[in-house]
């Protein structure tokens, strides 16, 4: 084993906050010497962050290959011309990278690699009898991401674990399908992560059907819908939901002075009533066309959901909003106005409510959705919210925040047809062959454990990714009977095969203490003149705060127990 003693290690603790740092992950690995940044979205791993990754790398390659699954290394630089084949060069729009080399040939920095396992599979695959295929890489990705944030959550590079399937037809993508889920459930729990899996999006990837693991978290980017009563799951860009259920009462159309600001709460306010009595009317551009979209006061639009069902819509800027309708935002409606418009299932049968009268400061009242407004077509639109009643069983749903771990696709014949990927079936007819794509974001695992896995004065690592197994803390560096034990403690466990740190500095125990804790290691033995004295040293789990006290010759033993069952 290597020799790892703290005083000549590279594990540059802080006791301040960085100022850039938000979230508890991005705080403590900062603080604990586990990452450093190099600009907004870029960072470097120090010895410590590297062998937590180095943990998870190995966690994720044992399950892959369990799976059958082949292991590759693709180039992170790819040509234009293969983006160009599926229309991504062009649909991925700025987030992607792009450069050219010195002879004006175009590359992608690859966000992800569907395109160039497609263009693997079409040059080597050409029978029945080389599939089904399984391949996977770990690689670094580069997403020009225009607000990184969260530290390591979501940077502009970062590892990625991703596998591709490839099968002669849907029931093999089923199957291989079914294997990438059960690898990532084993993944996660091994490194120590509680994960729901929802249904979820499959965005710009394309194909029939996809899931997301999650990890519910406070500050999760993601918003996960659940139902506790039957188990329904899903990404709120997808979950379906019937909106919170309320009485209407019919009432005669009247336009009524309204002298506050335009806003739901200031409206509902002046009129003495719930925000679900009023109609929030927006007003967006497709192809440069006024369109209204409409719905309940106490929804939220799903800017989203929006998107997937007309990916060319904007909001209208308010110039566009006084032009179209005559008055300012806050006071608009599509009653009255030739302006297509479509409503979210909120407002089906709505009626009695309250929206803008298309003239600064005036409402209408008594709106009757079926009879004043000309409804082009009903949506799904609106951000499901707590309280919403499930769809397969009429329970209440929860919203939670979630970090988004993996996500699978079944792709289908998408890059296979593009890509002119094919094969030659059993009966000689020609096939493209059926992908599925699979990805880990692997720093997201090791700042989900520290979000989930911390307390106030650090980290606290499980056994299976933890930068060492045991941190071996000496108090008195300058006794002899203490530094000797320490010495013959730390090489027996080296002997063992056990990863321990040896903090041999010459510091004061308070500073020992409050970086052992920061750093996060589970096991500490602590070994000092005091205890010596009754032939004893401690052992602290850092998960629970457990201190007790063991014979020395009993130390070895009683840590090896601890670790077998950790």
């Amino acid at each position: 084993m290597r020799d790892m003693r703290w005083k000549n290690a590279f594990i540059p603790t802080l006791r301040e906050v960085p100022k850039e740092a938000i979230v508890k992950s991005h705080k403590l690995l900062l603080r604990a010497g586990y990452i450093k940044s190099s600009s907004s979205g870029v960072y470097s791993f120090l010895p410590l962050g590297w062998r937590v990754m180095n943990k998870v790398m190995r966690i994720v390659r044992e399950e892959m290959d369990a799976i059958g699954a082949q292991e590759m290394y693709l180039p992170a630089l790819t040509p234009k011309e293969l983006w160009e084949e599926t229309g991504r060069w062009k649909d991925y729009g700025d987030d992607m990278y792009r450069l050219q080399d010195r002879k004006q040939h175009a590359f992608a920095l690859a966000p992800t690699h569907e395109e160039v396992m497609a263009e693997i599979a079409r040059s080597h695959i050409k029978s029945w009898r080389d599939l089904p295929q399984i391949w996977y890489q770990i690689q670094l990705k580069y997403r020009d991401e225009p607000r990184p944030r969260g530290g390591i959550l979501r940077g502009k590079t970062f590892f990625m674990k991703d596998s591709y399937s490839f099968d002669t037809d849907f029931d093999g993508l089923g199957k291989s399908y079914n294997k990438h889920y059960d690898a990532y459930t084993k993944i996660f729990r091994r490194c120590g992560l509680s994960t729901t899996v929802v249904s979820a999006s499959s965005g710009i990837m394309g194909g029939s059907e996809s899931n997301e693991f999650m990890v519910i978290a406070d500050i999760g980017e993601d918003t996960v819908v659940k139902c506790s009563h039957c188990g329904y799951a899903s990404n709120s860009e997808v979950a379906e939901s019937i909106p919170v259920r309320v009485k209407y009462k019919s009432a005669e159309l009247k336009k009524v002075h309204t002298p506050v600001e335009g806003s739901v709460e200031e409206v509902a306010k002046f009129f003495g009533v719930e925000k679900h009595f009023l109609m929030k009317s927006l007003l967006y551009i497709i192809d440069d066309k006024p369109v209204f979209i409409v719905v309940r006061g106490d929804y939220e639009i799903d800017e989203r959901r929006l998107e997937s069902i007309f990916p060319n819509i904007r909001p209208a800027h308010s110039e566009e909003i006084q032009k179209y309708t005559g008055a300012v935002p806050g006071y608009i409606s599509p009653v009255g106005l030739n302006i297509e418009t479509y409503a979210d299932m909120s407002l089906r049968d709505a009626e009695g409510m309250i929206s803008g009268a298309n003239q600064d400061n005036y409402h209408y009242t008594g709106i009757d959705i079926e009879r004043d407004v000309n409804v082009l077509k009903y949506l799904d639109v609106r951000r499901v919210k707590d309280g919403d009643v499930c769809k397969k069983c009429g329970s209440p749903l929860e919203v939670k925040n979630a970090i988004e771990l993996g996500h699978i696709f079944k792709l289908g014949t998408k890059y296979s047809n593009a890509m002119n990927a094919l094969f030659t079936d059993k009966n000689g007819e020609r096939k493209p062959v059926v992908m599925g794509s699979y990805g880990i974001g692997i720093e997201r695992i090791m700042a989900s454990v520290v979000e989930v896995n911390s307390d106030d004065n650090g980290i606290v690592w499980n056994y299976t990714i933890t930068p060492y197994d045991i941190l071996i803390t000496n108090l008195d560096v300058n006794d002899k009977e203490t530094a000797e034990l320490s010495e013959k403690v730390y090489n027996e466990f080296k002997n063992k095969g056990i990863d321990a740190l040896y903090d041999d500095r010459d510091e004061t125990p308070g500073v020992k203490f409050k970086d052992a804790d920061l750093i996060g290691i589970p096991l500490r033995i602590t070994i000092g003149k005091k205890g010596l004295k009754n032939g004893n040293v401690e052992i602290k789990l850092r998960g629970t705060g457990e201190k007790f006290d063991v014979k020395k010759a009993e130390l070895i033993n009683k840590t090896m127990e601890i670790l077998k069952n950790g």
